[in-house]
């Protein structure tokens, strides 16, 4: 009799597995195997390539971007870029509407003394293998005066580049570029908004609704709208890392993306719910209940099919032991 109980028992929690939907997969973390990536300080995911993230060292590497299979964490392309200068220090990378990859030589580690900057574009390639492009190259200044930053978001839907500045002169700060970047003469980047984060990256979601900005030891989410960010969702789950450097949304923005510099760096996933969620990722139906899984409204509703296999578990098991009484009484 027993062993008829244990049975039933294990009809039952298997019952309730089978009948439980699985959840969404989320992307495994990886680690960068490559040993040339030293100081990976910005990522940003291909949107050609599924699967493969762009990176690119900080400073004393050369004119190279890697890309990297998430999967495997190795690296199956570098791209050299011809027809710049020598890059100074490379702190971000992004992907813009138009396929482009821009990469952000932005980077002041003297606390802004640099009289002008430089951002790099070249198309994403269509096959992934090393390979020499020409990139176009284009000199920014900030309205404000010089300013150190690492962060370089290209906005999905209008192609407009903006920079996030680390915290100076009592704050970080938001710069958006002219509307088309161009190449005969110095494009100027205007502040739009305070950042209150000691950025170290940032990234747009694919639907161009979320902005995420990032720091060593946290991130914050903004709503967008209107071509700056219209309110702080709140913060964001950053996972320990040696030295935090660079975000990205997977390419159905339900995930972030967080990469570290470092021999060997993992880059870690971290799942969004809520209003943290881009309103592409909303519409495919969110599950989660709040920004940080909770939001005090009640309990979260349980799937019928759970339930369902639930209540054969205890249908069975209540069976089971009335048998066994009813066996003991004879």
């Amino acid at each position: 009799m027993r062993s008829l109980l244990y049975a039933a028992g294990a009809a039952g929690i298997l019952l309730c597995a089978v009948a439980t939907p699985a959840v969404a997969d989320e992307p495994d973390s990886f680690t960068i195997g490559d040993s040339r990536i030293t100081e990976s300080s910005g990522l940003a995911a291909s949107r050609a390539h599924p699967g493969i993230y762009w990176t690119h060292n900080d400073s004393d590497d050369g004119p190279y971007i890697y890309a990297v299979d998430g999967r495997t964490g190795r690296t199956v392309a570098r791209i050299t870029l011809r027809g710049i200068g020598a890059p100074r220090d490379v702190e971000a990378i992004s992907i813009g509407p138009d396929g482009d990859i821009y990469v952000g030589d932005i980077g002041d580690n003297l606390g802004g003394t640099w009289d002008h900057v430089w951002i790099y574009r070249f198309p994403e390639p269509k096959q992934l293998r090393d390979a020499t492009v020409t990139a176009t190259q284009f000199d920014v200044k900030y309205a404000e005066g010089a300013r150190d930053a690492e962060a370089l978001m290209v906005h999905p839907k209008t192609g407009r580049v903006y920079i996030a500045s680390k915290k100076q002169d009592g704050g970080g700060a938001l710069f958006a570029g002219p509307r088309r970047l161009s190449t005969s003469g110095t494009n100027v980047f205007r502040k739009v908004a305070p950042i209150d984060v000691w950025v170290t990256d940032g990234a747009f979601s694919p639907d161009g609704t979320r902005l995420v900005m990032r720091s060593y030891f946290g991130a914050r989410m903004y709503r967008w709208q209107h071509d700056r960010p219209k309110d702080d969702i709140g913060s964001v789950g950053v996972p320990i890392q040696q030295q935090g450097e660079s975000v990205t949304f997977t390419p159905d923005g339900r995930t972030l993306m967080y990469g570290s510099e470092g021999d060997h760096s993992e880059v870690k996933p971290v799942g969004l719910s809520g209003d943290q969620l881009p309103e592409s990722a909303k519409e495919g139906g969110d599950q989660d209940s709040g920004a940080n899984g909770d939001t005090g409204k009640g309990s979260p509703d349980l799937d019928p099919t759970f339930v369902k296999g639930a209540l054969v578990f205890i249908a069975g098991t209540v069976l089971v032991v009335a048998l066994r009484r009813l066996f003991r009484r004879r």
